[in-house]
């Protein structure tokens, strides 16, 4: 009575579809977005460097760099040329609150990853952004 289906399905041309796409880890999806986040964070903190220079913010800059190149497979992330334009307390506040919340983005991240290394550095960050007027960065 009926006539037999001669094609495939929709659903199972879509699985097909999606057979051939690369698939990763959750773990390597985290380190993607960790490293992406480090990165982020490491251009601020070079802006930050430009402009209110230390030590701290220098160690700072190099061990979120070395941290970035770890979760990279050893690629060093790209880092922007600081700007360096305006050196007003307003600019360098906001460049402080935007590392202060990249670093908790980043905290989240590590500390889901269960990276103890990360986790230990964001906290760090955190705490030097948090009153970069009372304590230096």
């Amino acid at each position: 009575m009926y006539e037999p289906i001669r094609t495939k399905s929709v659903h199972t041309l879509a699985e097909d579809a999606h057979a051939e796409l690369p698939r990763r880890t959750r773990e390597e999806e985290l380190d993607i977005r960790l490293a992406g986040h480090l990165t982020a964070l490491l251009t601020v903190t070079d802006e930050l460097r430009v402009l209110a220079p230390s030590a701290a913010l220098d160690t700072a800059a190099h061990e979120l760099a070395a941290h970035a190149a770890r979760l990279l497979s050893g690629r060093a992330p790209l880092r922007a040329e600081p700007t360096a334009a305006r050196d007003d307390a307003t600019h360098v506040a906001s460049l402080h609150a935007r590392a202060h919340t990249l670093a908790g983005t980043a905290l989240a991240v590590a500390s889901s990853r269960g990276d103890e290394a990360v986790t230990a550095l964001m906290t760090e960050r955190l705490a030097a952004h948090t009153a970069p007027q009372a304590v230096p960065a």
